[in-house]
């Protein structure tokens, strides 16, 4: 199954595309230092088992200064103060917002397809989708949504080839620092808004973070409150024109499935599902080991990295049948796309309801919506997402 891959041009590291698995679900990769965990149930014991921290970063010697721009990154949070947070935070995202959510997508979505009309052809990401998302998301933490020109600092942060790797002992080889510096401005910015909301509180997302209780009776730090928020915006808005972009290539190749779910849009969720399985855009992520642990019947010490490939893993056919092929009625699908345990997705059913919305305007709207086949699409460069980048998906509406 290595049409898909090819005629799009993803990446040879993500080899899972392309049907290809590795011989052991586990293994140590003596020239990076870390251990990669590719099959299903091995990447949802290292997910789920609290043997496995997600505070990988506690592995490296990592300097006060960079250090400062973690804290408070719900991603790398771990143990009651994790889930004395989370649950907090949780209220934002209650039935009653959820509901609003999808008027509110539904209204600009239908707003900014207006102003397509009347092309043959766009930039799907960066003339409708980024748009919708970015809106959405800036109305959540209450900002002007003109400043969500600065959440593309987090998009070229993904198109680094940086990853995690231990080949110098007690070291990151630059890995956190390439993460960090480039989200200045983005800091500066989201940090205005922390200070006039904390002073001035109203009912939004940034205000209701100045007023989170930690466990020690204090409220959160202002970078803190600074990093969950970057910490969020790739699953509260960079996902949704991700998983947009994945869609459209799933669809361009099965046009089958494409047929089938534009002549029956209660078919979108099970699409969206299917994507988030078949070409899942959060392809990797790390786990610390904080004990002695078995894992696919390798014995891994404490303190050692792990890389969990999620993208692998949705391929396993131990867990899927027919893995490579991209079904959009699949049931169950119980895929990795958004995590597990712990720090499962906070912002999944904001991403689900988004582009579920903004997929039935689409098929509404422009029902002979396709990519055009004279622009190859662009993609990350990072490792550990699978995806086009903003600006890079031409689609043709006539």
């Amino acid at each position: 199954m290595t049409d898909f891959a090819d005629r799009w041009g993803f990446a040879a590291d993500k080899f899972w595309l392309r049907g290809q698995r590795p011989e052991q679900p586990v293994e140590w990769r003596e020239e990076l230092q870390r251990w990669e965990a590719y099959g299903y149930p091995e990447v949802n014991e290292a997910l789920s088992n609290d043997a496995y921290s997600a505070d990988s970063g506690k592995l490296f010697n990592i300097d006060e200064e960079t250090a400062k721009y973690f804290d408070g990154d719900l991603a790398q949070m771990t143990g009651p103060e994790h889930a004395n947070i989370r649950k907090q935070v949780s209220h934002a995202f209650s039935p009653q917002f959820i509901e609003h959510l999808e008027n509110r997508v539904r209204e600009v979505a239908s707003e900014f397809a207006d102003t397509l009309d009347n092309f043959a052809k766009f930039n799907l990401l960066s003339d409708y989708i980024d748009h919708v998302a970015g809106i959405v998301f800036s109305e959540l933490l209450g900002i002007p949504a003109e400043d969500r020109t600065m959440f593309k600092l987090v998009d070229q942060n993904m198109d680094q080839e940086a990853q995690m790797t231990q080949v110098a002992e007690g070291t990151d080889d630059g890995y956190f620092e390439q993460l960090t510096k480039p989200l200045q401005p983005l800091r500066d910015m989201l940090g205005r808004h922390v200070d006039a909301k904390t002073k001035d509180p109203k009912d939004d997302l940034i205000s209701l973070l100045s007023q989170v209780t930690k466990l020690d009776g204090n409220t959160m730090t202002r970078d803190q409150i600074i990093n969950f928020i970057i910490g969020i915006l790739g699953a509260g808005h960079l996902a949704t024109p991700l998983l947009v972009g994945n869609t459209m290539l799933c669809l361009e190749s099965f046009p089958d499935q494409y047929e089938l779910v534009k002549s029956d849009h209660s078919l979108i969720p099970g699409m969206i599902e299917e994507t988030m399985r078949f070409l899942t855009p959060g392809a990797a992520s790390y786990r610390a080991t904080l004990e002695d642990v078995e894992l696919g019947g390798k014995k891994i010490p404490k303190d050692s990295l792990i890389r969990v490939y999620l993208g692998a893993a949705n391929r396993d056919p131990r867990q899927f049948t027919d893995p490579d092929v991209y079904d959009i009625t699949r049931s169950p699908n119980a895929h990795l796309g958004f995590g597990r345990g712990a720090h499962y997705c906070m912002g999944g059913q904001m991403v689900r309801v988004e582009t579920r919305v903004v997929f039935e305007v689409l098929f509404e709207r422009f029902p002979k919506l396709r990519i055009d086949p004279k622009i190859p699409p662009l993609f990350f460069n990072s490792p550990d997402f699978t995806g086009v980048r903003s600006g890079g998906m031409h689609v043709r509406i006539d």
